[in-house]
């Protein structure tokens, strides 16, 4: 007698919403065209009030919808869907993912077949708009990394430091156990944040180099003074964080 197959894996997906369902509405399609037998839900968080351009439509995974009262910061409103998904019972997976995402294909099932029992935090390559290749390895964070990362002869690692939080899959059990995104980050530096307190707790960060998801970048830093001054802020707390320091020991050990 054949013994009994084990339990898919699922995914929850959290996307959070500043008024963007035009833009979130064609990803929701792609995931549920390519990727609905991983999907256990969608937490769809709308951060401001916005017309629902989702009515009558029917998804092939549970869509959860949270109306925020007023506007919480990235890290605030995904560790809110998270505790979301722990109340209706958690999956094993959970995908923070960027509005602007796209998909072409089923990136998630071959994502999860590479996971080892260490990788705490999964990605596929990512495709930027108007460049041949996908987006290079990010290294540590440090001043001197970001006035040389666009210029010719930069050197980027052969795995990622860190992850931007465009698509960034957590395995729940890493997630829950590090307490999620570092809140007090508003809306920049909480996903470099985590990617080093995983990795301080012991997990891995694991990047599929044969899997692309492609990012429409909508970069409002570069368009508001507003987004700006809370990216800068934001380093400045990376910077004096005691896990930034942490981490650039291990990094440091491990070349």
């Amino acid at each position: 007698m054949p013994a009994p197959s084990a339990p898919r894996p699922l995914i929850t997906v959290s996307i959070v919403s500043h008024g963007q369902l035009a833009l979130i509405l064609p990803l929701l399609e792609q995931l549920a065209l390519h990727c609905a037998d991983v999907l256990a839900r969608v937490v769809l968080t709308l951060n401001i009030p916005e017309p629902d351009l989702l009515a009558g439509r029917h998804w092939p995974f549970a869509l959860v919808r949270l109306d925020n009262a007023r506007p919480k910061g990235f890290g605030a409103n995904h560790n809110a869907a998270f505790a979301q998904d722990a109340a209706l019972g958690a999956s094993d997976w959970f995908l923070v993912l960027n509005p602007d995402m796209r998909f072409d294909a089923d990136v998630l099932t071959p994502l999860l077949a590479q996971a080892q029992p260490r990788d705490g935090l999964l990605a596929p390559r990512i495709l930027e708009p108007g460049k041949a290749g996908p987006e290079a390895h990010r290294r540590l964070i440090t001043p001197r990394e970001i006035l040389t990362r666009n210029k010719p002869g930069h050197a980027a690692p052969a795995k990622p430091d860190w992850l931007p939080g465009l698509f960034m899959l957590y395995r729940s059990q890493a997630y829950g156990a590090i307490g999620g995104f570092d809140e007090r980050f508003f809306m920049y530096g909480e996903d470099f944040d985590i990617c080093a307190r995983l990795r301080l707790a012991g997990w891995q960060i694991r990047i599929a180099e044969d899997l692309q998801a492609r990012h429409e970048a909508q970069r409002a830093s570069h368009r508001s003074a507003k987004h700006l001054r809370w990216h800068i802020g934001s380093l400045a707390r990376v910077w004096l964080s005691s896990a930034f320091w942490r981490y650039r020991a291990l990094l440091g050990r491990e070349r």
